[in-house]
């Protein structure tokens, strides 16, 4: 396997993990506050990546680059501070879908910031993966628009920039230096933040130690390390575009844990998700050289 399907399997990983992850989330914040969860979550991540990588993984001549990752981190931090925060106000699928919102941001902040353009492929598939979005999203599916979805707007917003951020820095510092020094930072600002902008509050139920493990560990340590490794061999657009499919994810997951139910118009947004990857993958059209972005 080339180390460009390499890191796209990677992604894909990452994808079905977070996916599957919504409603754990949506259940501890019951119990513990958003941010407070955040700080948490990233702290014993942070702790768990300095335990496996060491300082031999991240030579010192490479930490002069370490401002790329602390950029990343707040975007990181943003994202997930607004997920989080509006999960506790809309459901699990429906957050899920808004977040896939991520993949419609990516190319476009790409090309306005750093002027990448993406592959004609990648562009065919984002259009047909956000048709399938939107007939996920739009009222008369989900219903109208709430605090929490205009919060997890914003954390899409959040998402598209660090994605944007890693794939710019992916060649400037090691990868291993990009994944501690962002979730380092996330936890930094989740510990800063969490007292000033909400009431903390935590009772250590199962539900909520479940999940800052699983999220800790699992959603965070490990998926963000391959994130950051993975992104050094595929574009931006295309990792937005395997992102289209966790709300699938999610959604089924939802259905599977408390019944959330597929309608045939979001069966159909789900079928026309599929179909985007599918598009970017298959390449049916000739792609461009190779940019370094």
């Amino acid at each position: 396997m080339s180390r460009g399907r390499a890191a796209e399997a990677g992604l894909i990983f990452n994808v079905i993990v977070w996916g599957a992850t919504f409603v754990l989330v949506k259940t501890a914040l019951l119990d513990v506050s958003p941010l407070l969860f955040i700080a948490l979550r990233f702290t014993l991540a942070t702790a768990a990546l300095l335990a496996v990588f060491r300082g031999a993984a991240m030579p010192w001549r490479h930490w002069k680059t370490a401002g790329a990752g602390a950029l990343a981190g707040a975007f990181l931090f943003s994202g997930y501070a607004f997920q989080t925060m509006g999960l506790r106000l809309t459901t699990a699928p429906r957050s899920a879908f808004i977040t896939g919102l991520t993949s419609v941001a990516v190319p476009l902040l790409a090309a306005a910031v750093y002027r990448v353009k993406p592959r004609v492929s990648e562009v065919m598939g984002v259009l047909i993966a956000t048709a399938g979005l939107a007939l996920m999203t739009l009222p008369g599916v989900l219903g109208p628009m709430g605090l929490g979805d205009l919060l997890t707007v914003c954390c899409a917003a959040g998402f598209a920039a660090h994605i944007v951020t890693l794939s710019h820095f992916r060649e400037k510092m090691s990868f291993e230096l990009l994944a501690v020094s962002q979730i380092a930072v996330s936890a930094v600002l989740g510990w800063t933040l969490f007292a000033w902008v909400e009431t903390p509050r935590v009772t250590w139920r199962p539900a909520v130690v479940w999940a800052i493990l699983i999220t800790g560990l699992l959603a965070t340590a490990l998926a963000f390390s391959i994130m950051a490794w993975a992104q050094r061999y595929t574009s931006a657009a295309r990792t937005a575009l395997i992102f289209m499919l966790e709300p699938v994810v999610a959604w089924f997951t939802s259905y599977a844990m408390v019944g959330e139910g597929l309608t045939g118009r979001a069966a159909a947004g789900a079928a026309l998700i599929l179909g985007g990857v599918a598009m970017a993958e298959l390449k049916p059209f000739h792609p461009r050289p190779h940019q370094s972005q």
